[in-house]
């Protein structure tokens, strides 16, 4: 394995005493520069001086007392060094902490305290990925699809919009979510793993392993498949981060169907998302749950990625669309047309809509996926995620 240079960005001195014995420790890394201030601005000297060592990795230690500061240096390094590989070392006990560090720009988010071992696992991820041919330095875009009310369609929309982008673009996961899986059950799958397997095997988990973990169904769309037993694991926002973190930095889009969950992982799930649809009927029960779930999952200042997606959709008489939208606080992005035998159908048969012809459902979807990623053949989109496979 070629040597890696690290660059470490450290206010506690112990603490970059310590990092840096344990990056030399690794034996496939040597740090190249120790820097007891972090930067302030773009045009930081610390930055210029870092620069001129065009070091692999930049290592930010992320102290209790001076998150904000550290993120704020995060965002210039990853803004003015934009070759290397941004590492953070902090607690994993703060979920939106690790959110906040992933959008800042973030590869790998590494637990502090840490050891050599944890580095050395980092390194060659890294390392590894940077061996594949062919892959760029993005991240994967993720849709997540929520039920306004129980029965409104997530299900349905999220397995059938999975299909459309593998269709049209390739390279598409979709993760089950529910309280009680049913994705597979609609494409007539019978994994051998679930996501509880995935989070599991967390502190081993890899693309490789990510992807055996995963069904496959015709067409090369890969689900990651829900719990068949309600409550049977319950893992933390920050496993679902770790987890969600390999999971983008393998697939170019990824669907997530969260059905009825509201929880702080629905919330997570929520702040890493490129858009959240929020699907619901043209009814007043269903909008007026719609806006309560948009205003849960959002208050952690994701409002903006919010989007109604009306199924089922009749014109109803009296039903005004902008009113609708300024009531719950997100646009209507979409209508599906009304099938519903149609889609009983599907779901009875594992036959999903979108391998059922060209029908004006299957157009609908098929019209979403398309306008959900209209802007991605010219955007490069740079990764947060915090163990990064490039």
């Amino acid at each position: 394995m070629p040597e890696l240079s690290v660059a470490v960005f450290a206010t506690d001195n112990d603490q970059r005493a310590v990092l840096q014995v344990l990056v030399d420790g690794t034996s496939v890394a040597r740090t190249v520069c120790s820097n007891s201030t972090l930067p302030l601005a773009a045009n930081d000297p610390v930055i210029r001086k870092t620069k001129t060592l065009a070091p692999d990795i930049v290592m930010v230690d992320i102290a209790n007392n001076d998150a904000t500061m550290a993120l704020r240096a995060i965002e210039f390094l990853h803004q003015e060094l934009p070759e290397s590989a941004i590492f953070a070392i902090g607690p994993l006990t703060q979920p939106q902490l690790i959110v906040n560090a992933m959008r800042a720009g973030v590869r790998e988010y590494i637990e502090r305290p840490t050891s050599t071992s944890d580095l050395l696992e980092a390194f060659v991820r890294l390392t590894a990925a940077r061996r594949k041919p062919g892959r760029e330095s993005t991240r994967g875009k993720v849709f997540t699809v929520v039920n306004a009310k129980g029965g409104s369609g997530a299900t349905t929309v999220a397995v059938n919009l999975a299909l459309a982008l593998q269709s049209a673009q390739n390279n598409t996961a979709l993760v089950d979510l529910a309280p009680l899986g049913h994705c597979a059950l609609h494409l007539n799958l019978k994994p051998n793993f679930t996501i509880s397997d995935a989070v599991t095997n967390l502190h081993r988990l890899d693309s490789s392993l990510l992807d055996s973990f995963m069904a496959r169904h015709e067409g090369g769309l890969q689900i990651l498949a829900g719990s068949t037993v309600p409550g049977t694991i319950e893992p933390s926002t920050s496993d679902f981060a770790r987890l969600f973190d390999t999971i983008v930095g393998r697939f170019q889009y990824v669907v997530v169907d969260i059905s009825s969950r509201l929880d702080s992982a629905a919330r997570l799930v929520s702040n890493l998302s490129e858009k959240i649809l929020l699907i619901a009927h043209a009814d007043v029960a269903s909008l007026w749950s719609a806006g309560r779930v948009a205003q849960y999952l959002g208050e952690s200042g994701t409002r903006d990625r919010f989007a109604l997606v009306l199924n089922r959709y009749r014109k109803v008489a009296g039903f005004n669309e902008a009113e609708t939208e300024v009531t719950i606080g997100a646009p209507v992005l979409w209508r599906i047309p009304n099938q519903y035998f149609a889609v009983a159908s599907a779901i009875d048969r594992g036959v999903p809509l979108m391998q059922q012809g060209n029908t004006e459902i299957a157009r609908s979807i098929s019209g979403l996926a398309e306008y959900l990623t209209k802007d991605d053949l010219d955007v490069k989109r740079r990764a947060w995620s915090l163990f990064k496979t490039v």
